[in-house]
């Protein structure tokens, strides 16, 4: 994972639990790092996940739900920010999230080329109920719960989210169900 992730999860928890904390779950987690992140370091998933496990440990708050508020804070104080125009080439939601695969992708490998994205593509839509289909090595579905969730927020938007693992033959994969609430 890249460097960037890991500052953005550390700044987020000395923001919403203090600097204490996170020395905290550094020091209980011990990384091979040594928790000394740089953005454009790469680090090993492992390290994410001992350091989301110890939080939740101090916090009492779910691994998931821990995973969802950092999807939403990366959602909406880093790439809304910092790529601003992917959200200027959109004006919904479901917009936006159909972007992800064919075009944002796209974008950071081209940034990061050794960068390891998760694929999420958009499988059909019903009514206002739009499926997609998220894989990735690293299972964090709840983490794409709060992207999701950030990005509407982002564009002023609430959305209902529902997801599920999948097994087809050899292939672990997660659907996504994404209905956009009228205001």
């Amino acid at each position: 994972m890249k460097g960037l992730v890991f500052r953005e999860f550390i700044d987020l928890v000395e923001t919403k639990f203090g600097d204490d904390v996170a020395d905290e779950i550094i020091e209980a987690s011990d990384l091979p790092s040594g928790g000394a992140y740089t953005s454009v370091g790469t680090y090993p998933h492992s390290e994410m996940v001992a350091l989301v496990v110890e939080l939740s440990k101090v916090t009492e708050l779910s691994v998931d739900t821990l995973l969802g508020v950092f999807g939403h804070h990366l959602a909406t104080e880093v790439f809304a920010k910092n790529y601003a125009g992917f959200f200027a080439e959109t004006a919904t939601t479901i917009e936006m999230l159909k972007l992800v695969e064919g075009h944002i992708h796209i974008e950071v490998r081209k940034l990061y080329p050794d960068a390891e994205l998760p694929t999420f593509v958009f499988v059909a839509s019903q009514d206002n109920r739009h499926e997609f289909r998220y894989e990735s090595s690293r299972e964090m579905a709840a983490l794409a719960d709060g992207l999701i969730k950030g990005t509407a927020a982002v564009f002023e938007e609430t959305v209902e989210v529902e997801y599920e693992p999948c097994v087809e033959g050899d292939s672990r994969f997660t659907r996504f169900f994404v209905t956009l609430v009228p205001h």
